[in-house]
């Protein structure tokens, strides 16, 4: 029954759901794979529902399984905030801290790390601005923010900044379930060159994804270009081409209802990086320290 679920067991499905293959969540949490096969089996028996496709090239969530996800990695953040939240007496910082973020980390990986720091620190204020990746960046420099959260994978003078990575987020093909693609034991890019793609064009991603495809010595079959992540989705899901995006952006179904798969490519493509960006010399202020470190354990694994 669920009542026997234990932290283990969450930890173990969240690393395999991170890792898309039970060997490297393995590796990651330094346990046998049997211990995350085991792990995963138990959770699928407690809660009546396969949580993974298995795959000749690793394991993709099913919808009950993204369901799940959401709900166990918010178990885990809130026994872990708690561990780490200041102590009756302690002294938590206080005052302001400005903080710029992107689009794809505004709407889908920062709103919920701040609302856990708020609750965790709540005499400090969060000056929260929206901007892109290249107006973070000299606004870090030039001291006008205190933390930048961008997709650093794209900064290409990383070097100039104080950085740190907080995830490594896993590029994957969505199609629809009917889809052609979706019926093959594998997926290259040399497969999805002869089908329709949708690209989002919001923060660089058409720049990003053409790093990757000429990388291979292909071009994709560009149908269309949006901002919009909805539309992507519906595009998607209703057939009318396919994407290559990571999977925090990944969600199991379109506004409509309409089901959409993620599954692995067989070509080395790399991840998308959000990270935090800080001016490299000077004191950050303690308040700017505070969301720092908080951001950084967060993440750390």
């Amino acid at each position: 029954m669920a009542k026997d679920v234990t932290l283990r067991q969450l930890r173990y499905f969240v690393a395999a759901a991170r890792a898309g293959q039970f060997s490297m969540a393995a590796a990651s949490e330094h346990v046998s794979q049997s211990a995350i096969t085991n792990a995963v089996i138990a959770l699928e028996q407690a809660l009546g529902a396969r949580l993974f496709d298995r795959g000749a090239h690793g394991v993709t969530l099913t919808a009950d399984g993204h369901d799940f996800y959401n709900h166990a990695r918010h178990v885990l953040e809130s026994v872990r905030d708690a561990l780490h939240k200041p102590r009756s007496g302690a002294r938590a910082s206080s005052g302001t801290v400005r903080i710029a973020a992107s689009y794809a980390v505004l709407g889908y990986f920062l709103p919920e790390l701040l609302a856990r720091f708020r609750a965790s620190f709540p005499a400090i204020e969060l000056d929260l601005r929206d901007m892109d990746r290249p107006a973070i960046e000299e606004a870090v420099l030039r001291g006008d923010i205190d933390l930048g959260v961008t997709l650093v994978s794209n900064v290409e003078r990383l070097g100039e900044f104080g950085h740190q990575i907080l995830i490594r987020s896993r590029r994957q093909l969505w199609t629809a379930p009917s889809h052609p693609l979706a019926m093959l034991p594998s997926v290259s890019l040399a497969d999805v060159a002869a089908h329709p793609s949708i690209v989002l064009t919001v923060d660089e991603g058409e720049a990003s994804m053409m790093r990757y495809w000429r990388a291979a010595g292909l071009e994709p079959n560009i149908a269309f270009r949006t901002g919009s992540m909805e539309a992507v989705r519906g595009l998607v899901a209703n057939g009318f081409g396919v994407t290559v995006l990571s999977d925090m952006l990944f969600r199991a179904w379109s506004l409509d209802g309409t089901r959409i798969d993620a599954r692995p490519l067989v070509d080395p493509i790399p991840p998308m990086e959000v990270g935090l960006l800080w001016r490299p010399s000077g004191e950050i202020a303690p308040a700017a320290r505070q969301l720092q470190e908080f951001l950084i354990q967060a993440h750390s694994t």
